[in-house]
């Protein structure tokens, strides 16, 4: 597929939101600064955001760079251990 079209950003859409609720409920794998995590849920809202944001003025292609974005971030966190999650169809690198 060389288009991002809006079927493919609701299912980005989808996919991300269901992966950072799964991430906010989920308990901490390390210890760290109360702060870290806050700032990776923050970092995730607001790159999903600004996806939505780009969406509505018809920009795809940057509603589609947020969005991996915002996944990217779920993603690492993850792989750090500040959201413990096991879910492979929502994050990457994880059983």
């Amino acid at each position: 597929m060389d288009r991002v079209t809006n079927e493919l950003l609701g299912r980005y859409f989808g996919v991300a939101r269901n992966a950072l609720e799964e991430a906010k409920n989920s308990p901490e794998n390390v210890e760290i600064n109360d702060s870290t995590r806050k700032h990776f849920i923050d970092t995730v809202e607001a790159y999903l955001k600004d996806a939505k944001h780009f969406e509505e003025k018809g920009d795809l292609i940057n509603a589609f760079a947020a969005l991996n974005y915002a996944h990217g971030w779920l993603d690492a966190g993850a792989k750090l251990g500040i959201f413990d999650v096991n879910n492979s169809e929502l994050f990457a690198g994880v059983d």
